[in-house]
């Protein structure tokens, strides 16, 4: 009978702590700036995609630029285009076969 009361009286003492747990817990530390806020601010800083360097917005826009010109993919060697091929064909037979 004393385990009952025991366990009973810790259970009300738990349902009542945790509740206040997780509603702190819950809450993003209060410096956070919201992810709505974040969004909508504009990029003024920018990393060159070749060498990683600091750019400035233009030279950004510039590079983004140029590379969407190109209209082809870079050229495969042969040797990777044959990889490729072997790996898909792998691929295929793994599938037909159980081994």
């Amino acid at each position: 009978m004393k385990n009952h009361k025991l366990v009973l009286i810790l259970s009300l003492c738990i349902a009542w702590i945790l509740p206040g747990i997780t509603k702190v817990a819950a809450l993003p530390p209060p410096e956070d700036i919201p992810e709505e806020i974040l969004r909508t601010q504009i990029i003024t800083e920018a990393r060159s995609p070749y060498d990683g360097s600091p750019l400035t917005a233009a030279e950004y826009a510039e590079i983004q630029a140029r590379l969407s010109e190109r209209g082809f993919a870079p050229e495969l060697s042969p040797k990777l285009k044959h990889l490729i091929a072997l790996l898909g064909l792998r691929k295929f037979l793994k599938t037909i076969t159980p081994l």
